[in-house]
């Protein structure tokens, strides 16, 4: 039997090897690799992540079918050394060399931010960054940082009134320092020339036109009331009387579940005691929404100087210029809140409530 050649026997080796390693290669490159057989997901890189966080996040998450092909790729293409932090959709069935285009060429999806009902840069930190690549103390330590150096007219009391409660949209990796940057372009796009010229009529500033639309808001939660509230106050403010509102005493207090304010509070030595100073206090005592920023820039002329919750527990205020009518609405209302508190006792007592 006649031995086959040497050179032949090698080339036929070769041959099969190279035809292996092309098919293979061909797979690493071109077949689906990631969420075979499942829907579109999102990842989101953190800031500082190495290629080892994303293998673990590819691992765990279950985004990769073989994550060795995954990862040969991506060391020949190099991304194993240029990791970009982001959130990025990852589509079905999914190739390696696209999967790793769009996470190396950092093709982002926005993340929504919403923030709302918010007292302290606290509260705002933690809901602000709640979808975000930064933890809340990164942000609420660049916001005092913000506060003590911008030349936008906001200091510690009052950076909240830069920030405008609606939903925006931003990158999962934005820094803190553009976040705050981004929030007041927002604040400028609000307070168009319309709105300044408004708050100009009122002889406030914007800051100044917010802190009263906190105060407003506090007060009533009836949105079509806002209008005739904020006109009280703005003629209060024109007589130089005291504002006289309880919710900047439970501010002022620091007590937020406060239900009730008594004589014991309004001697609180605080700026943002309304009772002891004249004029507003040198903040929001929480972040106004849009509608009542407006009701003060839009407010219900009146002869207002008194108000009262009224004695049907509505929610709505009895209002009055005269302080007499005033003493009578109040007398009024806690005649009708004792007789409930009585009512509510006796229900307990007879097991009804």
């Amino acid at each position: 039997m006649v031995k086959p050649p040497k050179k032949l026997i090698f080339f036929l080796l070769f041959s099969m090897l190279l035809i292996s390693f092309g098919f293979y290669s061909y797979q690493i490159v071109f077949t689906p690799n990631i969420l075979v057989g499942k829907e579109d997901r999102i990842i989101a890189i953190p800031r500082d992540a190495d290629f080892k966080t994303v293998q673990k996040l590819l691992h765990e998450g279950n985004y990769v079918q073989d994550l060795m092909s995954f990862a040969f790729l991506s060391r020949m293409m190099g991304y194993d050394k240029k990791v970009k932090p982001g959130r990025f959709v990852l589509k079905a069935n999914m190739t390696n060399l696209q999967a790793i285009r769009t996470l190396r060429q950092a093709k982002q999806v926005p993340v929504k931010i919403t923030f709302n009902n918010v007292r302290l840069l606290k509260d705002l930190s933690e809901k602000i960054t709640s979808n975000l690549g930064m933890h809340p103390d990164e942000f609420e330590a660049a916001a005092v940082k913000f506060a003590m150096n911008n030349t936008y007219g906001f200091n510690k009391d009052n950076l909240m009134c830069m920030f405008i409660p609606n939903t925006y949209e931003v990158y999962y990796n934005v820094t803190p320092d553009a976040l705050l940057e981004r929030m007041y372009k927002e604040y400028t796009l609000f307070w168009s020339e319309e709105r300044k010229k408004k708050a100009e009529s009122l002889g406030l500033t914007p800051i100044e036109v917010s802190i009263l639309a906190s105060i407003v808001q506090a007060e009533t939660v009836k949105q079509d009331e806002a209008p005739t509230i904020a006109g009280l106050y703005l003629n209060r403010l024109k007589q130089n009387m005291p504002l006289q509102a309880d919710p900047t005493l439970v501010f002022a207090s620091g007590d937020f579940s406060l239900k009730r304010v008594l004589n014991e509070h309004k001697e609180i030595d605080s700026p943002y005691n309304t009772y002891k100073y004249t004029g507003l206090p040198p903040g929001p005592i929480n972040m106004p929404r849009i509608n009542c920023v407006d009701a003060v820039l839009n407010y219900q002329p009146s002869n207002y100087l008194y108000m009262c919750a009224k004695e049907d527990f509505s929610g709505y205020h009895n209002f009055t210029d005269n302080y007499r009518e005033q003493i009578n609405n109040a007398n009024r209302y806690q005649r009708a809140l004792t007789a409930e508190i009585k009512k509510g006792e006796a229900l307990r007592k007879a097991g009804l409530k």
